[in-house]
């Protein structure tokens, strides 16, 4: 077993043969496809991104400190907008979203899918081109359908019939015609390799495919004229590697499409079929290049279209994970380490649920490395947590980490571009660390850090 390897287990180890423990590993071993592309170990033993040593890094920028890769995320950029040539790509900016990013998204070609107010503000101060938008959600307010609509996105995607009244009463009250896609809960739910093919119609999102809702809602925007129905989407789940879920629900959304063409003599010109694809978080993940999963796509596409007699429609896909999710790493530095009787050690670092709570709110698994420096040390089981007062705030549940580590080392978990900032709280009133892009062998701030006053310019009591 890699070192690395740990990352993907779970929970407590007593049921794990010795022969397991004494299993070699290289604990100073970076797997490429877990970290972005410009890291290596310098010559001094130190992890190094686009020619930084990362203690240069946190001397001056602190620590915990998301460190982001802007060749890597502008590489991964172009590689989904080259794969699919023929599509629109939308970044997804719930993964993470900052001005910076929305102008290197902006600049790779590709366009953007916002799914709240203060992230079209976010977009639109970052000088986006409102008619790159697509704007998501299941409870627009007014007020986001208002902004929305008077700056011209792109298109926005309709999720109740409460909203498609409210967004008809606006287009005729401003005497716009506002282009909108019909968001479909197919009953299909993709999670990595598993995919339920008559499950999930119970949730918040979309228009129930089995129910009826889908097609009334399509016949309501036709009928009544004011909108302007672009197509249909649909979004089946996420960290997905397999196909098999995709070709379901597009087998489905495709017979949708087909029954509004013969109801009302209409083929809709384009199809969204989402996102979702996966990353490698642990060396047990293997996610598909941009290029394969554009190949099969389109064969399923293709294949159903030609089954149902269809035009095939304009695709467009929603990577957001897969995009900035291997860009970044979250560098710590270690403030205390606990021996618990044989069982495991306990890495306490100066982060935590604060800056990543997926490993508590989804079970997510993630590496680890020593970034300062290298080590001869034998390698232990070790658990990475946090400074909160939570017995749950666990950053990495389990990896090998050199016996020798210390108060003052530093720790480098990768893959932590997607959902860590933009799901970061202030939880036991900790400020959210800073997001720093490294080019080149420069480094600049593109988040701050937040400071206590921040914390205290909103307590107003």
């Amino acid at each position: 077993m890699r070192a690395h390897e740990a990352g993907a287990l779970h929970g407590d180890i007593g049921n794990r043969s010795p022969a397991w423990l004494r299993t070699p590993v290289d604990v100073n071993d970076l797997v490429p496809q877990l970290w972005p592309r410009n890291v290596a170990r310098g010559a001094a033993g130190a992890l190094a991104v686009a020619g930084l040593d990362v203690r240069d890094l946190a001397a001056e920028f602190g620590t915990p400190v998301y460190v982001l890769d802007e060749d890597d995320l502008r590489a991964r950029a172009r590689e989904f907008r080259d794969a699919f040539p023929d599509a629109d790509v939308y970044y997804a900016g719930k993964a993470f979203l900052c001005r910076a990013v929305v102008r290197m998204i902006a600049e790779e070609g590709l366009f953007l899918d916002v799914c709240t107010g203060g992230e079209l503000a976010t977009a639109l101060s970052a000088g986006m081109e409102p008619a790159r938008i697509g704007f998501h959600g299941n409870n627009k307010s007014v007020a986001e359908l208002t902004r929305a609509v008077d700056a011209g996105v792109g298109r926005i995607i309709v999720d109740s019939f409460a909203e498609i009244d409210r967004l008809t009463a606006l287009a005729r009250e401003r005497g716009v015609r506002p282009k909108v896609l019909v968001r479909v809960t197919v009953g299909v739910e993709a999670h990595t390799h598993e995919f339920i093919a008559t499950a999930h119609e119970d949730q918040k999102f979309g228009f129930s495919l089995a129910g009826g809702a889908a097609a009334a809602a399509a016949f309501k925007i036709l009928d009544e004229d004011v909108l302007e129905l672009r197509g249909l989407h649909s979004h089946i789940g996420s960290q997905i590697f397999d196909a098999s879920g995709f070709e379901v629900s597009a087998r489905r959304v495709l017979a949708l499409q087909a029954q509004i063409r013969d109801a009302r003599g209409v083929e809709l010109p384009e199809l969204d079929l989402g996102g979702g694809f996966g990353i490698a978080y642990t060396t047990q993940d293997d996610p598909a290049a941009p290029h394969e999963l554009a190949k099969r796509l389109r064969k399923i596409v293709d294949g159903e279209c030609a089954a149902e007699n269809l035009a095939v429609p304009h695709l467009s896909i929603e990577p957001g994970r897969a995009i900035v999710g291997p860009a970044v790493f979250t560098l710590y530095e270690v403030g205390t380490v606990k021996d618990v009787d044989g069982i495991r050690t306990y890495v306490s670092v100066d982060g935590g649920m604060s800056d990543n709570i997926r490993t508590a709110l989804y079970d997510a698994s993630y590496s680890a490395t020593l970034a300062n420096r290298v080590s001869g040390a034998e390698p232990m089981l070790a658990r990475v947590v946090g400074k909160h007062c939570e017995s749950g705030d666990i950053v990495v549940k389990d990896e090998f980490l050199p016996a020798d580590v210390q108060p003052g080392d530093l720790v480098a978990v990768p893959g932590t571009g997607a959902y860590c900032r933009s799901m970061a709280s202030n939880y036991n009133h900790v400020p959210r660390p800073p997001v720093v892009a490294v080019r080149d062998g420069r480094a600049r701030l593109i988040v701050r850090r937040e400071t206590e006053d921040d914390l205290l310019a909103l307590d107003v009591g």
